[in-house]
């Protein structure tokens, strides 16, 4: 078995709770060879939890003989990692969101065929395999769709991560963060033109682009398991001091609507994500754990009807971590020649719709 030589850009929370150690398993396909942050306190951490050689710069990771990256890094800094990446001729695996702005993506796509590597971003949900049994068990058709509801409410990490250890990064320059800061304000002047106050900045940041975003790509490869072409903007609203995200899409020429909301609820140790598909004649559910909560299965309940015989059904396919999974779709896309499941045309789709959504909102507060 061939094993890729990585290195980690980043090691904020989700790489230390979930990429590092999860690559670590994976030791038949991935041998760590360095880990970067601007972090001193998460550098040593790293270095003393899981025996990595870590640096300050990215420049040092990227000069080490690899295979391939794995980028978990600030938002507004994923479009010239990937590009530095790719450009030392390195796969690359990237958290989402990809960019903001669809046409930083489509840099990146023409910098992927250029450079002939693969790009995969971190949506795990399609490697869900409640997820992948939902592609297969619609109750309906597209003839048939009435309504997809998602509803988020979530406190964040805090509850779900305190039995992981893991160390914050708090002790970063004040110089990257405000450099880090600028480059956001640019990125997302690019993907939403219209003026945005700081409550909508901080719903098309937060709410949509690091929240909804993983419903949004999930959403997207139900509807095309289904050949329910994109739809049209019907509403958006940002609410709760940028807190709260909520937009309507309207599907198959009105027939049909998509309905998504997003709301952090900051004191409630309570995590729920539901994805609900609504037909003529049934109804399909997926209710997802907290992502930081592993091997806890996703809920997939099928309901139908049998003339008055109402029937409830619980589907269950087993308890593969969707964060594992991603990696090992990783490696067998690169040494196997697999699709990529999660490419970067499809965050193209995912960030225009929710680009699109702050769009809307700022034009109708205009």
């Amino acid at each position: 078995m061939q094993r890729l030589k990585v290195g980690v850009i980043g090691a904020g929370g989700i790489a230390q709770i979930e990429h590092i150690p999860n690559l670590m398993k994976l030791k038949r396909q991935f041998q760590i060879l360095g880990v970067c942050d601007p972090s001193a306190k998460a550098r040593t951490f790293v270095s003393e939890e899981f025996g990595l050689k870590v640096f300050e710069s990215i420049e040092d990771v990227l000069a080490l003989p690899l295979d391939a990256v794995v980028i978990a890094s600030p938002d507004p800094l994923h479009h010239e990692q990937i590009l530095a990446a790719l450009g030392r001729g390195f796969h690359v695996f990237c958290e989402k969101p990809l960019c903001y702005a669809p046409g930083d993506i489509d840099d990146l796509i023409a910098a992927r065929d250029r450079a002939g590597k693969v790009l995969q971003v971190g949506y795990m949900k399609r490697f869900d395999p409640s997820y992948e049994a939902a592609l297969t068990r619609m109750p309906g058709t597209a003839k048939t769709l009435r309504y997809v509801a998602v509803e988020v409410n979530d406190p964040d990490a805090w509850p779900f991560i305190k039995h992981h250890a893991w160390r914050q990064g708090d002790d970063v320059a004040p110089d990257l963060i405000a450099s880090a800061k600028s480059k956001q304000q640019e990125q997302v002047a690019r993907a939403v033109p219209a003026p945005l106050d700081a409550m909508s900045y901080r719903g098309f940041t937060a709410a949509y682009c690091s929240s909804l975003v993983h419903d949004v790509n999930a959403v997207h490869g139900l509807l095309d398991g289904l050949g329910v072409p994109d739809g049209e903007i019907a509403g958006a609203q940002i609410f709760a001091g940028g807190e709260g995200g909520q937009g309507a899409v309207r599907l198959l020429g009105g027939r049909a609507l998509w309905n998504m909301v997003h709301l952090k609820v900051p004191a409630l140790a309570d995590y729920s994500e539901k994805i609900t598909f609504y037909f003529d004649e049934g109804i399909l559910e997926l209710e997802f754990p907290s992502p930081w909560l592993n091997h806890q299965p996703t809920r997939l309940t099928v309901k139908t009807s049998d003339g008055y015989t109402h029937v409830r059904e619980d589907v269950r396919t087993g308890y593969e971590e969707a964060f594992i999974e991603e990696l090992k779709g990783f490696w067998s896309a690169i040494v196997e020649g697999k699709g990529v499941r999660n490419t970067a045309e499809q965050a193209r789709r995912d960030m225009a719709l929710l680009s699109g959504l702050a769009q809307f909102y700022a034009g109708a507060r205009s």
